[in-house]
């Protein structure tokens, strides 16, 4: 299906206005919808956790924590609609919207950010995300229950101007049930795109199905694609791979979060954490 809505979570970070861009230069593909969302922390969450707090004490965090988050929701409304202003986007609150141009929304949920998207983002087609500072680890916990608990794609977002996002699409592909779920989840970004250039590791003649197999694949969806070979012999596999992203000209790489079922040290290890701790370009990531 095609990409018809896409989730952007808002938080005071500074970061929303990249994400935004990102999401818009994605969904003008398709007319897209833009939900975005500002997760509002609930009193309960701003309690320090396994700690027993008098009861005074917690009706005074209570009533100061509804202030800070009354207030960050009017600053952040007020920034969200000069950037709509500014960008002449199309506000619509109409469910479903009739998709005949790119549109935007804003809503307000109460809860930690991480589990509101975790199930808001079931039911959109993209989650679109900050990249996490490296850092301070802000962003973590939305990126993962993004990926694990959603279902859908992921679109990692770096801090940086984005001109364009889906005319020349990049493919890491090594023949895994996780690559595969990626092109499948992502045929309509694939299907738009300009250029398609499916990159694989120098080694790809052992894998079970090869480059080769991929590209027949897409071609019997009347989609053309080419193949880059990715060496890794002075780097690691993640920095290759995005070397190879950036030198065949995409402006997004999409790609399988790879490993196993369970846990964040196996799903987000190797590959997958270096690029999220790396990337300086958008990456669609399936999980």
């Amino acid at each position: 299906m095609a990409f018809r809505t896409i989730l952007v979570p808002i938080r005071g970070d500074g970061q929303g206005e990249s994400v935004l861009d990102h999401a818009c230069a994605l969904g003008r593909h398709f007319n897209a919808h833009i939900r975005a969302v500002h997760c509002k922390p609930r009193p309960k969450d701003l309690m320090p956790f396994g700690v027993a707090v008098p009861r005074l004490v917690a009706d005074q965090i209570n009533a100061s924590a509804k202030d800070i988050t009354d207030d960050e929701v009017v600053r952040l409304k007020g920034l969200f609609d000069e950037y709509v202003q500014k960008r002449g986007i199309t506000v619509c609150d109409t469910r479903p919207p009739a998709h005949d141009t790119l549109t935007i929304s804003w809503s307000v949920a109460d809860g930690k950010q991480a589990d509101v998207i975790g199930v808001q983002g079931r039911l959109a087609s993209v989650v679109a995300v900050a990249q996490p500072d490296h850092d301070t680890n802000l962003g973590q916990n939305t990126l993962e229950a993004a990926m694990l608990n959603t279902g859908r794609p992921v679109l990692l977002c770096p801090k940086r101007e984005v001109a364009t996002l889906g005319d020349n699409v990049a493919i890491a592909w090594n023949g895994s049930a996780e690559s595969a779920r990626a092109v499948a989840a992502c045929g309509s970004i694939i299907a738009a795109a300009k250029k398609v250039t499916v990159l694989s590791a120098e080694d790809a003649e052992n894998l079970d199905l090869t480059a080769d197999d991929l590209i027949v694949h897409l071609k019997d969806h009347e989609i053309e694609a080419t193949s880059m070979n990715v060496t890794s012999r002075n780097s690691t596999l993640g920095e290759s791979l995005l070397k190879a992203a950036k030198d065949c000209g995409a402006d997004v790489l999409v790609m399988g979060a790879y490993g196993r079922s369970r846990g964040r040290a196996l799903v987000l290890g190797g590959v997958t954490q270096w690029i999220i701790d790396n990337t300086d370009m958008p990456v669609l990531f399936v999980h």
